[in-house]
């Protein structure tokens, strides 16, 4: 077994909301997502969706508002905790189902679904590999997995851009751990590697913060919020643009 544990988020629930969900990152995130999968069929009427490592449930909430119903999952009880309270103070407990558990402990409970989402959480797991069967284990064939992770390919980029030098040197490993920074970035070859051994089809690649983290003036990511989400949604699914993204969204066909 490994000695390197997946990440629990329940001592920092709070901090997540603020540092995250509530910032321009978090917006911009949310939009990509949305026009990812709204303009999929499988969204046009309403639907029972797994929403695995789901967090605080940002997202589910809006699929929610539009009819969908949406089971979410995650190991942090303090998150889904929020999650509840969100649904509850939007009327919309109906629709949302939280379950604390491990994707391991879901991909040995035999049940499948039409549509499974992964948002940012591949990157905070000990098996980040192993984590792509378990998913496959989820989706009943010809489903939807929505997978996004973060991306080390553009966190070297963006590290070389801001002159940290060393820090790409070493590998890009801290000595202090930041609660926030993601613990395993990934390769996207890698991944991509992986869910076709699986068994996926890729439908569509997207970049998600193409630009936002590269700005040389930071304090455009909230002035000129609306000019720059036009730009990433325009210009996320197109290469180079699309591998410089902070996070890579894939939508997947299970074979």
């Amino acid at each position: 077994m490994s000695k390197i544990n997946d990440r629990n988020f329940d001592s920092i629930a709070q901090k997540f909301q603020r540092n995250i969900y509530q910032t321009t990152k978090g917006q911009l995130r949310q939009q990509v997502l949305l026009r990812d999968l709204l303009e999929l069929p499988e969204f046009q009427k309403p639907q029972h969706i797994l929403d695995v490592g789901a967090g605080q449930g940002q997202l589910a909430l809006e699929l929610a508002k539009l009819g969908h119903s949406i089971s979410l999952t995650d190991i942090s009880a303090a998150m889904l905790q929020l999650a509840v309270q969100q649904a509850e103070a939007l009327g919309l407990s109906h629709q949302i189902h939280c379950q604390q558990s491990s994707l391991q402990q879901l991909s040995h409970q035999g049940e499948k679904y039409s549509i499974v989402l992964c948002h940012a959480m591949l990157e905070w797991l000990a098996e980040p590999k192993a984590a792509i069967g378990q998913l496959k284990a989820l989706v009943r064939q010809g489903g939807l997995l929505s997978l996004m992770f973060y991306n080390l390919d553009a966190k070297r980029f963006g590290n070389m851009i801001y002159g940290n030098f060393d820090y790409v040197t070493d590998g890009l490993s801290k000595r202090k751990t930041v609660s926030l920074s993601p613990q395993y970035p990934l390769v996207p070859a890698e991944v991509l590697s992986w869910c076709d051994i699986a068994g996926f089809q890729v439908l569509s690649k997207t970049g998600v913060r193409c630009f936002h983290d590269y700005l040389r003036q930071p304090a455009m990511q909230q002035s000129h919020f609306s000019e720059l989400l036009e730009m990433e949604l325009k210009y996320n699914r197109q290469e180079p643009y699309a591998s410089l993204g902070k996070y890579i969204h894939l939508l997947l066909r299970a074979g």
